[in-house]
């Protein structure tokens, strides 16, 4: 009796230290987010590589993106695909597409690492999006007044003097 009890003791004083040692227990929270952390490393990584590529290298890897997300849908597709389309300088940079990708994984409540990455890179595309809308808006404004300008001028020369 007194060694079944012992046994049982150790037994259940081990398994509590199983938590002690990376890897001993399986699969847990902390191990999905150092996968995740790896992840977004990884895909800063790649991010940095594409954007030092010539522009048919660049082109090739928005195509092994784009294949990557249609077979695998998961955050990290989106924010791989994403990561590509809001390169600047290229000729596919498709910043609103990529904001639209990254707009599922955005919360308030971003817990994992990808969702943290997406977030923000969320917020700096969407801001670069807004940006380009405000510079758009005040070109069409230039360009309104030069022409009130230019009509002015013209009924200047054209009024008899």
């Amino acid at each position: 009796m007194t060694r079944t009890v012992a046994a049982l003791a150790c037994v259940f004083a081990l398994s509590g230290c199983a938590n002690l040692w990376p890897g001993a227990g399986g699969s847990t929270a902390s191990d999905a987010a150092a996968q995740e952390s790896r992840q977004v490393v990884e895909l800063i990584g790649y991010a940095q590589r594409v954007a030092a590529l010539q522009p048919d290298e660049q082109q090739r890897e928005l195509n092994a993106s784009s294949q990557f997300f249609s077979k695998d849908r998961s955050a990290y597709g989106r924010v791989r695909l994403a990561l590509v389309l809001s390169l600047p300088g290229t000729p596919f940079c498709d910043e609103p597409k990529a904001a639209g990708l990254l707009e599922p994984l955005v919360s308030k409540d971003a817990t994992g690492p990808m969702h943290q990455f997406a977030g923000l890179l969320h917020a700096q595309v969407s801001e670069r999006v807004r940006e380009q809308r405000r510079a758009t808006q005040l070109k069409e404004q230039l360009d309104a007044l030069k022409d009130v300008e230019r009509k002015i001028i013209e009924r200047e020369q054209a009024r008899p003097r």
